[in-house]
Formats: C-alpha cells, structure tokens, sequence
C-alpha cells in the first residue's frame, strides 16, 4: 500500500496571510523524499488553498504521481488538460463547505461525470472518482469509465461508536474488493489519522491511501519529512 500525501492544508495556513510561506511545493518535496508515492492536491473554484501557480509548479517536480483532485466543472477539465497531471479525482464541491462532506454522488450527476471522465481519458490522464463505500457507487464508476474508485472513510474515520466503526470499515473492504472484481484499482481518503489508519491500511485490496490534514498537523511539530514517515511506517506495519 502507498501513502499519497495531500499538501492543502499546508497552502491553507499561506492563504492566512496572502503570504509566501509556507510553500506547498516544497512540502511535496519533503514528503517524496520521505517515501511518499505522489502528492494529492485540490484546485478548488474559490482557491482557497491550492493556487494555480502551485500545480503548475508541481507539475515540474512531483517525481511521483501528482493527483489533481477537482470538480466535474468546464474550467478544471481545461485546467486538467493543459497542465496534464498524471492522475484526476474528480470530487464533488459544495460552495462554503469546511471541507469534502461525502463521496461524488455518480447516480444523480452521470451525465456530468462521463463527460468528465471522457475528457480527461481522452487527454491520456489517469481517472479516479471520490465516492462512498457502496457497492453500488462502484458500479456505476466503472460504467463511466473510472480507472480508480477513492473510497470516502470519513464516515468510518469520524464516528466515535464502535459497532459502527466495525460496520463502516466492513463497507470500506466490501467496496474495495467490489472494485478489484470490476477491473478498478481501490484507493482511500477523508479523516485518516495516525491514531485511526491501522484497519484501513490492512486491507489487502486498497493499494493507495491520501492522507492530508492528520499529516500536515504532524508536521506543523515535526517537520514534513518525519510526519510522512510516521504515517508510512503505520501503514506498512499493518
């Protein structure tokens, strides 16, 4: 299993001051170095965090895959396919919300979706579609074209009740193996942290996880290059 690391939120605390630093590219750096597989960013339509100017940049230096997670929207499928990243998740995107509330709901917007997928496909970049952990979500990402589900473990992530932790990542593995059958490769995200990533990262059918905010959090104390560490021994040690 790899360990794609997400630098928002590292770009979050340089928008708190329309300043210079610090700078995500170099915290993509730092987290390759330590044995991150790729970096995962999200170019938001407001551009809160993540700026042009740093996809485009990390477009240059990411020596792994560099994941541009987006929306479904006629501006990022243009974005996407003049910078080219290896890799689209696309996401869904509600206007003020604190952060990603749920998977891409692909039954309600597969019109949007397939016109997405198409274009980027055509493009010659790597789709994947954030979703929930449902069977049935699957389905429906492998009849668009998705070469990859990222399955939403907010839910298993967030919830404090132990029957319920069990039966959310009883979701998570069902979905993930859904998927292998499909064709698709699984990967994870949302809410993932130190304390919490031991079951996720023991399912044998997930071979990616993106973790973002519980690393970053790490390294506001440690330095990027030691949080991305600790997260990759977690994840290979369970």
């Amino acid at each position: 299993m790899r360990l794609s690391v997400n630098v928002d939120h590292v770009a979050t605390i340089r928008q708190a001051r329309m300043a210079s630093e610090p700078d995500p590219v170099w915290a993509a750096v730092e987290a390759e170095l330590a044995g991150a597989c790729g970096i995962t960013i999200h170019l938001r339509g407001d551009r809160r965090h993540i700026q042009d100017r740093d996809l485009r940049l990390m477009k240059e230096t990411v020596a792994g895959v560099l994941n541009l997670e987006m929306s479904t929207s006629d501006e990022m499928l243009d974005i996407a396919r003049d910078v080219h990243p290896q890799m689209c998740t696309l996401v869904p995107e509600g206007d003020g919300e604190l952060t990603t509330q749920g998977g891409l709901d692909i039954i309600s917007e597969e019109e949007s979706v397939r016109k997405a997928v198409a274009t980027l496909k055509e493009s010659g970049i790597t789709v994947s579609i954030f979703i929930d952990p449902d069977v049935v979500q699957v389905g429906r990402a492998k009849a668009v074209g998705a070469d990859i589900v990222e399955l939403h473990t907010g839910i298993y992530a967030e919830t404090g009740d132990p029957v319920r932790i069990e039966r959310e990542l009883e979701k998570v593995r069902v979905a993930a193996i859904a998927a292998q059958e499909m064709g698709m490769r699984a990967h994870g995200g949302h809410g993932l942290t130190y304390l919490n990533i031991a079951p996720i990262a023991a399912i044998e059918e997930i071979d990616e996880l993106s973790i973002g905010h519980s690393v970053v959090s790490r390294a506001v104390l440690v330095g990027m290059g030691e949080a991305t560490a600790e997260m990759i021994s977690l994840i290979e040690t369970a």
